[in-house]
C-alpha cells in the first residue's frame, strides 16, 4: 500500500468528506510521532504497539571495502513493538502466545 491508498482508506473509514481531510490527518499523525520521538518520549498505543526511541551503543566494525578496523559511533534509532492484540489480528486471529 502506498501513501494514496491509505489517504483513501482513512477518508472511507473515517467518514472523511475529502481526501485532503484525511491527508492533513495523516499528516498531523506522522508529525506528533516524529515530535514526541524527537523529545525522547515513548507512545504506547493499547492495543496497537508502542513506539520508542531506542540506544545503539558505540561499537568496532570493518570498513567492508579496505577491510580496515573502524569506530562506529552510538546512535538512536525509532523503533515500534507491536502489542498481543495487533499481532493476533495480523497472525489471523491465532493468538502468539506459546
Amino acid at each position: 500500500m502506498n501513501r494514496s491508498e491509505l489517504v483513501e482508506q482513512v477518508k472511507v473509514k473515517a467518514h472523511l468528506a475529502s481526501k485532503k481531510e484525511a491527508e492533513r490527518a495523516i499528516d498531523a499523525l506522522f508529525e506528533t510521532l516524529k515530535e514526541v520521538l524527537a523529545a525522547g518520549d515513548k507512545i504506547q498505543l493499547i492495543g496497537f504497539g508502542t513506539f520508542e526511541v531506542k540506544e545503539r551503543a558505540a561499537r568496532r566494525g570493518r570498513n567492508p571495502r579496505t577491510g580496515e578496523e573502524i569506530e562506529i559511533p552510538a546512535s538512536k534509532y525509532p523503533s515500534f513493538k507491536p502489542g498481543k492484540t495487533f499481532k493476533d489480528e495480523v497472525n489471523g486471529g491465532e493468538s502468539t502466545d506459546e
